[in-house]
């Protein structure tokens, strides 16, 4: 089994979640079940598929939820952008938490790229 604490994917996509979590937490509260659950969701689906995959013992297992933990980035990306275009995240946070989910994306592809290329 492989230790999800030491990957650098990891602790961007924790980061991420607890980033969400703190901006999400402003949103207009008609968006409760809406952006803000939506976004919760797929912020804690990246950091949760990283550890879930860790725990596997078969290589392709392991990418097939990185795979889905890179998915739950981007959906994350998306999301933000239109929490802005809403007004729902001031130019500062959305700038932040933007740059956290650019980062966090990066790294999982790469680290993806990796572990296929050594299959």
């Amino acid at each position: 089994m492989r230790d999800y604490r030491k990957l650098r994917a990891f602790e961007l996509a924790d980061q991420l979640a607890m980033a969400i979590y703190k901006c999400t937490s402003t949103f207009p509260k008609e968006e409760m079940f809406g952006l803000t659950s939506q976004l919760r969701r797929a912020a804690v689906s990246g950091p949760s598929n990283i550890v879930e995959g860790s725990a596997k013992s078969s290589q392709a297992d392991y990418v097939r939820f990185l795979e889905i933990a890179y998915g739950s980035v981007c959906e994350v990306e998306y999301q933000l952008s239109l929490a802005q275009r809403l007004s729902y995240l001031d130019e500062k946070a959305a700038t932040e938490v933007i740059a956290i989910a650019n980062e966090t994306g990066r790294v999982l592809n790469g680290l993806l790229r990796s572990l296929k290329s050594e299959a």
